[in-house]
């Protein structure tokens, strides 16, 4: 029986914190508050990207963001019983299709669009995660 090396597990023997990420975020009414999402389970998950192009990548040049250690992310998503941090994960939801009235509906103009959200600079002492 051949041994596996360290380099050929497909785990790795030890999970290793991913420093500090992209952590999607949203407004809230006392600031920001990280973004939780669905695992394709449906269990929730954090989720922070460890570069801004990746985060606009799946998530669009709106979404606004802060920085955050991987321990601090847990931390805040502990207490609401998120255990999970994913990190980089793909975007999955299906593409849009085009929007078919039913008919005799009256048309409905196309929404505007968005400028794009600038990082959060500001310090705050405690994030509210919803």
């Amino acid at each position: 029986m051949a041994e596996l090396l360290h380099g050929d597990d497909s785990e790795p023997a030890e999970r290793l914190p991913a420093g500090p990420l992209y952590v999607p975020v949203r407004p809230g009414p006392s600031g920001c508050a990280a973004r939780l999402f669905r695992t394709p389970l449906g269990r929730r998950t954090a989720v922070g990207f460890t570069s801004e192009h990746r985060l606009t990548a799946t998530l669009g040049p709106g979404q606004a963001w802060i920085r955050l250690a991987e321990s601090a992310l847990r931390a805040l998503t502990a207490p609401l019983g998120v255990t999970t941090v994913t990190v980089d994960p793909p975007f999955s939801a299906p593409a849009p299709g085009p929007a078919v009235p039913p008919a005799g509906a009256a048309p409905v103009a196309p929404p505007a669009p968005v400028a794009p959200a600038r990082p959060v600079t500001h310090k705050t002492s405690a994030l509210r995660i919803a």
